[in-house]
């Protein structure tokens, strides 16, 4: 059985949309480029023909992956999140105990995790050691290089 994942409409959209263009797009051409091969003659000696059959392995695998996450997918309805504790889709206001660094983020899904927005992973240690906590919580988290600590002061919907 497949995780559940949350999302927000526009990152299920997203979703949604590289599927389709896999399906409808990536599907025929992969189709075609075995077409081309098998035309050019000897398929025991048609080392294009084995390449577009990798090709067309590889891309079904990723479909057969990406519509497992489609159909597991649930969207969460922001303005309903309880602002009082860190969940998916909370955006928390955290500072760096060790340098007094103050960081914005907000928690979502793997595949919609992009630090250059702000946004990271429920999966990552971070997200996972955030999970739960309240304002004034102090959050130890290990990461690679050893354990930090985070104190939450702020949670939102934002």
């Amino acid at each position: 059985m497949s995780k559940v994942s949350y999302y927000t409409a526009e990152g299920l959209k997203r979703l949604k949309d590289e599927l389709n263009q896999l399906r409808d797009v990536e599907r025929p051409n992969a189709s075609q480029a075995i077409a081309e091969a098998r035309d050019k003659g000897d398929l025991s000696e048609n080392a294009e023909y084995d390449a577009a059959k990798e090709a067309q392995g590889l891309l079904e695998f990723k479909i057969s992956k990406l519509e497992a996450v489609v159909s597991n997918a649930r969207i969460v309805d922001e303005s309903q999140l309880d602002t009082s504790k860190v969940l998916i889709h909370s955006t928390v206001k955290i500072k760096n105990t060790t340098n007094k660094m103050e960081v914005t983020y907000k928690l979502v899904a793997q595949s919609e995790a992009d630090l250059k927005s702000g946004k990271i992973s429920v999966d990552s240690p971070i997200g996972k050691g955030l999970l739960g906590k309240v304002v004034g919580d102090k959050a130890e988290i290990q990461v690679p290089n050893g354990t930090m600590t985070f104190e939450i002061l702020e949670i939102s919907r934002v």
